[in-house]
């Protein structure tokens, strides 16, 4: 009887133990305001990994984005979809959006909620240059929305939400208000806060993804936020394409300044620096290599500027075609992702005068005559000291050199250095017309 008593005590402590652990279980909350890219997908997915190694309840994604890129939604969705852990997706505070990417994100979590005065939807696939496209592009296009619109179908129809609505988002560009996404049955819930939608969900059962119901008890569960690393941090800043392409040209510029004073150290230590850390951010954004090759020869049209003297018409061409190598630059599906008119203005403009200015002053210092050294002599005038037959001494610049003659020449005759030879000055007789120089005399 004792053991049974032991053993009956020991399996209370254990379910009170089991039942204490699910009580304390808290829901992750993590913010994503920002555009949708391969660093908001790392975060997100760390975040899904790491609410389901603590058991939490719940993963409550706060969101505001305008949207972002494809692959990247598509591998959000993979994993809230395969997440052991309930996802919910709140678009809040209000004033925020869930726009482009956003919506299906939305549309994919297992509860989906939005704050009063906010928007999702606006999902249609962007193209860079319009609707002015020839006809092998409006295929492309056609091919480009109904994948979109086969995903949302995907999605949405497993959620058990409004499946042709959805998909207007995608194909007509539909936005809706939180009002109209609750009564056409595309979010669950409308809330003023993350309370309020707890309070609200409360006794609820909702389908997870798998086709499993669930109901969760959410209201007084302690919440703990989930913030980026400081690597996703600085990754995130590198994410927006205005600074990249900022950096590339800055970079640019510093490797031309070091190989105009070759052993400056610090120029092409910064040159290097920047281009590779733009090199990076541009290798995890859709890339134009087109467009890296305006840039290239716009900074070669700078060049040719100096060289061949256009009177700045080269240099209009460099900035255009760098302003439009900075617009090109990245291609993504909305203008949040892409470099703004003004930075590619503000970066190109500047750049290219000082570049160009530089190149002329490069171009002038090669050109200029040699004044030091031996080749420093050369058109040099002095005077004979003895007489040169064909052999003698003058003096110049302040020094006796051995020299010889093209005629006999006798001393205190002016006469122009032609050549140097080693340590023998080849010299002609001063022209007439040319003044005689006032040379002081060795003492």
């Amino acid at each position: 009887m004792k053991s049974v008593s032991l053993s009956r005590i020991l399996l209370s402590l254990v379910a009170t133990l089991v039942l204490s652990s699910i009580s304390c279980a808290e829901v992750l909350k993590i913010v994503v305001n920002d555009t949708i890219q391969p660093i908001t997908e790392e975060y997100i997915a760390r975040a899904i990994d790491e609410a389901q190694r603590r058991n939490d309840q719940a993963v409550l994604i706060e969101i505001n984005t305008p949207g972002g890129l494809v692959e990247s939604t598509r591998h959000i969705i993979e994993k809230i979809t395969g997440s052991q852990v309930p996802v919910i997706l709140y678009v809040a505070p209000s004033g925020s959006r869930a726009g482009s990417a956003g919506i299906f994100i939305l549309e994919a979590a297992d509860v989906a909620a939005m704050a009063p005065g906010t928007n999702a939807g606006a999902a249609h696939p962007v193209l860079l240059f319009g609707p002015n496209q020839v006809k092998t592009d409006d295929e492309m296009k056609q091919k480009i929305e109904n994948d979109a619109a086969a995903l949302m179908r995907s999605v949405v129809s497993r959620r058990g939400r409004n499946v042709e609505l959805a998909e207007s988002a995608v194909r007509e560009s539909k936005s809706f208000t939180d009002q109209e996404a609750l009564a056409q049955h595309l979010i669950d819930y409308i809330a003023s806060s993350e309370e309020d939608l707890f309070r609200q969900m409360d006794g609820k059962s909702f389908k997870r993804f798998n086709g499993q119901e669930v109901t969760l008890k959410l209201s007084g569960q302690p919440i703990a936020p989930f913030g980026m690393t400081i690597k996703e941090q600085i990754l995130n800043y590198l994410m927006d394409p205005n600074l990249a392409f900022i950096l590339l040209a800055i970079g640019a510029l510093a490797l031309y300044a070091e190989f105009n004073h070759p052993g400056a150290v610090v120029p092409g230590t910064v040159g290097v620096v920047f281009i590779l850390i733009a090199a990076f951010a541009l290798n995890l954004l859709p890339t134009r290599f087109a467009a890296l090759g305006l840039i290239l020869a716009a900074f070669a049209l700078f060049g040719a500027e100096a060289k061949f003297a256009s009177h700045g018409v080269l240099t209009v061409g460099g900035i255009a075609l760098l302003t439009l190598g900075g617009l090109l630059l990245v291609d993504s599906p909305i203008p949040e992702m892409r470099v703004h008119l003004l930075t590619a203005l503000a970066v190109s403009i500047p750049l290219g005068l000082i570049t160009a200015f530089l190149m002329t002053l490069a171009i002038k210092a090669r050109r200029n005559k040699v004044v030091t050294g031996r080749e420093g002599l050369v058109g040099e005038t002095g005077i004979a000291q003895t007489a040169l037959s064909p052999r003698g001494k003058i003096f110049v610049h302040g020094e006796l050199w051995d020299a010889v003659s093209s005629s006999d020449l006798s001393a205190g005759q002016s006469v122009i250095v032609r050549r140097v030879d080693g340590l023998l000055l080849q010299v002609e007789p001063l022209a007439s017309s040319q003044p005689a120089p006032i040379l002081a005399a060795p003492r």
